[in-house]
């Protein structure tokens, strides 16, 4: 029983973490530009100034998941070796705690927002405005 409900929790925790990491992507006004290309071309359009943008080197995210996860292991593994060193082994409370607390800063950073880094959105904005279209927002 105890290894079905491990699974279960590890296959839900990886559905969790593919949802956070879907990227967001520009909105485009319905200018003269969008009516005359249409919708398809508006996406074809959006999905190639992405990849300039990756092209050129910008990276969609911020690193906050990284950081934020490497910033938790460290304020957990500090407070277990406290911990630790009280109850007996600061070795293993510093392990066990750096553990929950990287875990703990991965699972938050699982649940924040993926929005673009600002210099990517820019860039994919000014891309997409120099070919006629508007964007008003990403989502």
């Amino acid at each position: 029983m105890q290894a079905r409900s491990w699974r279960f929790g590890l296959a839900t925790a990886a559905l969790l973490a593919l949802t956070a990491c879907a990227s967001q992507k520009p909105v485009l006004y319905p200018n003269a530009t969008l009516q005359q290309r249409g919708d398809a071309a508006g996406q074809q359009a959006i999905e190639a100034c992405m990849r300039r943008a990756d092209a050129a080197g910008l990276d969609y995210s911020h690193g906050d998941v990284a950081r934020r996860t490497a910033e938790s292991g460290a304020i957990g593994g500090a407070g277990g070796a406290v911990g630790g060193a009280i109850y007996g082994s600061a070795t293993r409370g510093a392990i066990a705690g750096a553990a929950g607390g990287a875990t703990a800063g991965l699972i938050r950073g699982m649940f924040d927002r993926n929005d673009p880094a600002p210099v990517y959105r820019g860039y994919v904005n000014r891309c997409l405005a120099e070919q006629g279209y508007e964007p008003i927002g990403w989502e």
